[in-house]
């Protein structure tokens, strides 16, 4: 649906409520029906703001917000709940016990004032830029890698030192990958249909990101990319043959990427039994100890603050393993309100770019619907790990895990859905973005 198709529907509306005399009832009654095939609700007063409605005004999607804030609060509260006894362990003993808390409050706000810079920039401009930030996340990915710039930590070399926070260029390297693919499918519409033309060149830009992200490495972090990449192509329309042949090709890499690693498929075998003898002190400690959390907080769980195993047993509990403290502590109950917030929230940001294309947003409607796919794909990786549906994978919770570069880049991303969803309604007042 157009921004043409929009506006007229203003200029009727304002014939039909002179017509009836400046009945405000039947001006929202024709609202409704000229606007009803459009997936956004609109009101009579809505269209009387016109075209010079602020960003006040119109607003944006303050639900989304919140369920958002709420994610972030709940994070907090559960980062210092899982972190408070670590200063007992040998290897934390130099830190406060409200160390992780105060870092992760700080990646909270430093995250708060970046979405906030984010959402004054508008969606054309994310488009024009796209191809820079693909190529500043390639660059950081690189330099990442040298030993006087990247820092190291457990063999893994993935973060960059900037003083108030270490910096994780694979989580600016998954928005950067999302708006290139959507402004590459944008750029070639007219390719989608022919193989080589459309998918190679964008298949090229993924395999780069990929390899850089192997060799530090972080197969967690290229899977969600590559999974970002592909549900924007699919999204985008390329031909279902060509989708579904690039996904098995894709499965088989991964499944290759596993069988070459004795270290990934000792992973695997772990994940398959993880009380085993052979795995339950060696690969299948963290998830063997994760299933005795869950099992601990049965229905209700044992109380906030009440869990046993963040005392040491479960090994990094306040990031990839924080959903196994929430469930010993909130029980059932709390991990399916967990899932429940993602789920809405994954299904909000697909209805914002729904409403962006429908108005002949392409980019816009790709980028929303991309985020939205990043945040709910990740969310569903990280509570099948912990639950042991899925092989254990570095990722973390989105919004709740500690992490300041995964909080700030996740608060960024919001911050672009908002701003998406803020200039559909300016459209659909007939207004121009």
């Amino acid at each position: 649906m157009s921004q043409a198709r929009a506006t007229p529907a203003h200029g009727l509306l304002g014939r039909a409520s002179r017509w009836l005399g400046g009945s405000a009832r039947a001006a929202g009654g024709a609202a409704r029906e000229l606007v009803g095939e459009l997936p956004i609700r609109l009101t009579s007063r809505d269209y009387a703001r016109g075209q010079t409605a602020s960003v006040r005004q119109l607003g944006f999607d303050q639900a989304l917000l919140w369920v958002v804030v709420a994610l972030l609060c709940w994070g907090l509260v559960m980062v210092y709940s899982a972190s408070i006894a670590l200063p007992d362990n040998p290897r934390f003993r130099n830190y406060e016990s409200t160390h992780f808390l105060l870092r992760h409050a700080l990646a909270m706000a430093i995250g708060g004032v970046a979405a906030l810079l984010a959402f004054q920039v508008p969606v054309s401009r994310w488009e024009k830029w796209s191809p820079w930030l693909f190529g500043l996340a390639v660059v950081m990915l690189v330099l990442v890698l040298l030993p006087f710039i990247g820092k190291g930590v457990n063999g893994a070399r993935r973060w960059i030192p900037l003083g108030v926070m270490n910096f994780q260029p694979s989580e600016l390297a998954k928005l950067a990958v999302l708006m290139y693919a959507a402004g590459y499918m944008v750029r070639r519409m007219e390719v989608k249909e022919r193989f080589f033309r459309a998918v190679i060149p964008m298949g090229v830009a993924v395999t780069l990101v990929g390899v850089l992200l192997l060799m530090q490495p972080d197969m967690g972090a290229f899977i969600v990319i590559a999974v970002i990449a592909m549900g924007i192509l699919f999204l985008g329309g390329v031909n279902a043959r060509m989708f579904f042949l690039i996904a098995g090709l894709l499965a088989v890499l991964f499944a290759l990427m596993i069988l070459s690693s004795p270290w990934r498929r000792e992973r695997v075998f772990a994940y398959l039994d993880p009380f085993s003898e052979d795995h339950a002190l060696g690969k299948g400690y963290q998830l063997s100890h994760s299933l005795i959390a869950f099992g601990r907080g049965e229905i209700f769980g044992v109380g906030l603050g009440g869990s046993v195993e963040k005392l040491h047993w479960l090994p990094e509990a306040h990031t990839d393993f924080l959903l196994a403290v929430i469930g010993e502590e909130f029980g059932l109950i709390g991990v399916l309100v967990l899932i429940a917030l993602f789920m809405w929230l994954t299904r909000r940001m697909m209805h914002i770019g729904r409403q962006a294309i429908a108005l002949d947003q392409v980019f816009a409607g790709l980028v929303a619907q991309g985020v939205g796919l990043w945040i709910g794909f990740q969310a569903f990786i990280n509570i099948g790990v912990n639950l042991g549906a899925l092989p254990t994978k570095g990722l973390t919770l989105p919004f709740m895990s500690y992490g300041g570069s995964a909080i700030l880049m996740n608060l960024v991303a919001v911050a672009v859905v908002l701003r998406i969803d803020h200039e559909n309604r300016k459209l659909m007042h007939g207004g121009r973005v």
